[in-house]
């Protein structure tokens, strides 16, 4: 017997091919689009910092005096105060640049009257080390601070609550709520305190390049491009096929029929 043609077009797979290919395709491009938002963020910070570093040291009070947001953030401010060394806190899981360790916040009462939060700076901890339950006490007494703005990180409540002395994230709101003060919206990273502290590092400010995200973006609009150019190339090596088999089976079909009836 000879072998049948190829039946009818497979239209159900190429439109089941083609759904598949839209949804991935879709899901390319939006990351594409996440990775470039991302971009976009990282230039913003880029010249945020370098902007605010070049500027003079303000008064806390001129810039303090609203909710703080990324605009605000590594402008250099000095403020005047006395620490609250018994709301002391370790931010436990912190890197600053290669280094790994834990950072130190502690609220300081101004001479305006307001309680502001304080990161006196970067400890790095040995590996193998737990993180430790007590640190050295802030110098007492008043105390000048020149710092950084820094906005209030943002998590989950358990990361941003304290607990035994210690919290994952910075947020003033949810440690003043814990501690019962009443902070400023925001906090201020130490890069020198007078009377001087030992064995802190100043947090570094973000390293001013653009990441990976440009790079990440061509990557994802490569694989959505991919997948298109392999849907077409897909159906037309399936219609080659389908031809091939056809013809095939026409060529045995007529070399059948040529043959002499026994």
């Amino acid at each position: 017997m000879s072998e049948a043609p190829a039946s009818g077009v497979p239209w159900k797979r190429w439109l089941a091919l083609l759904a598949l290919v839209v949804v991935l395709t879709v899901a390319f491009v939006n990351l594409a689009q996440w990775q470039l938002r991302r971009l976009d963020e990282r230039r913003g910070t880029n010249t945020t910092v370098v902007n605010h570093e070049g500027a003079p040291v303000q008064p806390y009070e001129a810039v303090f005096n609203h909710p703080i947001t990324d605009a605000d953030a590594w402008q250099r401010v000095t403020v005047t105060g006395t620490f609250l060394a018994d709301q002391q806190l370790i931010v436990r899981y912190r890197n600053n640049g290669e280094a790994a360790g834990y950072e130190v916040v502690v609220p300081l009462k101004a001479t305006d009257g307001r309680t502001v939060l304080i990161d006196r700076g970067f400890v790095t901890r040995p590996a193998g080390q737990d993180f430790p339950t007590t640190v050295d006490a802030p110098p007492p007494g008043q105390v000048t601070v020149v710092g950084h703005v820094r906005r209030n990180e943002q998590g989950p409540a358990n990361a941003t609550t304290p607990a035994s002395g210690s919290v994952r994230l910075i947020n003033s709101d949810a440690i003043g709520a814990a501690s019962g003060l009443t902070l400023v919206n925001g906090y201020i990273g130490a890069l020198q305190v007078t009377p001087p502290q030992t064995g802190f590092e100043p947090v570094s400010t973000p390293p001013l390049d653009e990441g990976p995200h440009l790079s990440y973006a061509l990557q994802w609009a490569s694989f959505a491009i991919i997948a298109i150019v392999g849907l077409f190339v897909f159906i037309r090596n399936d219609i080659r096929d389908r031809k091939k088999a056809a013809a095939k089976a026409a060529r045995r079909a007529a070399a059948s029929a040529s043959e002499p009836s026994a």
